[in-house]
C-alpha cells in the first residue's frame, strides 16, 4: 500500500492557491464575458482593422444597424475598451485597452 505524502500535497495545495493571487481571475473572466459576444468580438475586429471608423461605417461594414452597433459600442467604452472622439457631428471610435489588442492579433487580427 502506498502512502500519500501529505508535505507534498500540502506543497501543491499551497502552489495552487498561490496561483490564484497571480491572475485577476474576475476581471479576465469579465474580458472572457465581453468577447464570448460575437457582435461585440466582430465589432472590436473592426475597430482594430480601422481605428478612427464611425459608427455608420462600422454598421455597415458588419451588416448591423447603426442602433445594434452603438449599443455595443456603449458597453465596450462603459470597460474602457473603446473610446469616441467627436468631430463635428461624427463620432469615430477606435480601441483603447492594450490587452484587448493583445487578444486579438493573438485569435488573428491584422492590422489594415
Amino acid at each position: 500500500m502506498r502512502t500519500v505524502d501529505q508535505h507534498g500535497k500540502a506543497g501543491q495545495v499551497e502552489r495552487a492557491s498561490s496561483a490564484l493571487a497571480d491572475v485577476d481571475t474576475s476581471g479576465w473572466a469579465q474580458r472572457f464575458d465581453l468577447l464570448s459576444d460575437p457582435h461585440r468580438l466582430e465589432i472590436l475586429l473592426g475597430l482594430h482593422r480601422a481605428p478612427g471608423i464611425c459608427v455608420g461605417d462600422l454598421a455597415a461594414a458588419l451588416g448591423r444597424s447603426e442602433n445594434a452597433v452603438s449599443q455595443a459600442l456603449r458597453v465596450l467604452r462603459e470597460q474602457g475598451w473603446v473610446t469616441a472622439t467627436r468631430s463635428g457631428r461624427t463620432v469615430n471610435y477606435r480601441l483603447d485597452d492594450d490587452t484587448v489588442h493583445d487578444l486579438l492579433h493573438w485569435i488573428g487580427a491584422r492590422h489594415g
